[in-house]
């Protein structure tokens, strides 16, 4: 089966390793995986804050980018959920609205590929630590990608998954919400650092870039000795 890896900004600045896992698991369950190097900005940072015409000239440079794929996959709900988008962001033009809606229906959330389309729960990860699960607002309210990370995360020998109160509630991220209202992102992060303390797990897991730094962020400033960790990294984790 042959994959486009869908790099991400925050994946390519900040996470470039999280990439090489997500393209290790893929190799090792048979996937041939490819780099179109067209790809940019999938355009949320624009469309959130309003700048809608910047937006569309993002959609449009990834849709020709990814035209050749069979299949795309990013570490990160929040950019697979604004590909998403795209159909409503280029309703207009008929154009490129069949091309967007094309893009919409072969990409694909990271661990949401393996479950519902590889039909993968077992990896074969090994990964022995005490963990909790920050489940991210898009990944969750918008791509529906509730069940496929817990699932690979309980198989994943080793690994004891403590369950997070109010793990659905946002860590305070939000993209440029954490800049514009940041006195209340700080007391939203605070919070999701109080129930991740709950759960006295030494690990996080998460399975999107943006929360996981932002979370790790405030948890190096109050000096919390709690590893944060993509799902790739602990699924390409092995004997």
């Amino acid at each position: 089966m042959k994959v486009s890896l869908f790099l991400t900004c925050i994946g390519e600045v900040f996470y470039p390793n999280v990439s090489k896992d997500v393209v290790k698991v893929l190799e090792r369950l048979g996937c041939e995986v490819d780099f179109p190097e067209g790809q940019t900005c999938c355009g949320q940072p624009a469309y959130n804050s309003g700048y809608r015409k910047d937006a569309i000239k993002g959609a449009k440079q990834m849709i020709n980018a990814f035209a050749g794929a069979a299949y795309v996959v990013a570490p990160s709900g929040s950019c697979v959920a604004m590909v998403h988008e795209y159909p409503a962001l280029l309703q207009d033009d008929a154009y490129w609205l069949d091309k967007a809606r094309e893009l919409s229906n072969k990409t694909y959330e990271f661990t949401q590929f393996l479950v519902d389309v590889l039909q993968v729960t077992d990896v074969g990860a090994v990964y022995p630590a005490k963990a909790t699960y920050h489940s991210s607002c898009h990944m969750n309210r918008l791509l529906g990608v509730k069940e496929a990370p817990k699932q690979l995360l309980q198989h994943v020998e080793g690994l004891e998954l403590e369950p997070l109160s109010n793990g659905y509630d946002c860590c305070g991220f939000g993209g440029t919400f954490a800049v514009k209202m940041s006195a209340i992102s700080e007391q939203m992060v605070d919070e999701k650092v109080r129930h991740i303390e709950e759960t006295n797990a030494d690990t996080l897991i998460g399975a999107d870039c943006s929360c996981l730094m932002n979370i790790k962020g405030r948890l190096e400033r109050l000096d919390k000795p709690i590893e944060v960790k993509h799902i790739a990294e602990v699924l390409n984790h092995h004997k």
